[in-house]
């Protein structure tokens, strides 16, 4: 299955997904695409709101878009890439049977099957603003993440195969 049927797919069932991808075998350039993908969708997530801050505030769009830039597409692939190697190793303590790729996979393919409720997000927050329907849709967002990420460390730890 492609990608774009794999995220409304992990909505209804996210462990079968999960062990989907896991059958594919471990290929570290998938697990690339699913991270910096999911890093570019959460950056176009923050135009509009970065729009309507320099609209309200005089601040220079572009300023505020290349230090976005810089933070999302950057520097949290680094970050992500070492809470994934912390998720392994607590999944290891806890008695969990897996390796450092599953962890990645986990959390890349979490991040990015929550990249559409992360879009919704950046929509509310340059439409609406800051106010209950961003904590809403924030809320959800976040839900949705921990969801998959947990639901793959289940599978990839504790599944009997």
């Amino acid at each position: 299955m492609s990608v774009t049927t794999d995220i409304p797919a992990t909505y209804r069932g996210p462990r079968k997904v999960f062990a989907r991808l896991l059958s594919m075998g471990a290929r570290e350039d998938r697990l690339l695409i699913f991270l910096i993908s999911g890093c570019v969708l959460t950056f176009v997530a923050q135009m509009p709101k970065l729009a309507r801050e320099a609209h309200l505030t005089g601040q220079e769009l572009n300023m505020l878009l290349g230090g976005s830039l810089l933070g999302i597409v950057f520097i949290a692939p680094l970050l992500l890439y070492m809470l994934a190697l912390a998720a392994h190793w607590l999944a290891r303590a806890a008695g969990g049977q897996g390796d450092a790729y599953r962890a990645r996979l986990a959390l890349f393919w979490a991040f990015l099957a929550a990249s559409p409720l992360m879009l919704l997000n950046g929509l509310v927050a340059g439409f609406i603003g800051s106010g209950a329907a961003l904590n809403l849709v924030g809320a959800l967002w976040l839900a949705a993440f921990l969801w998959f990420w947990v639901s793959g460390m289940i599978q990839g730890y504790w599944a009997k195969p």
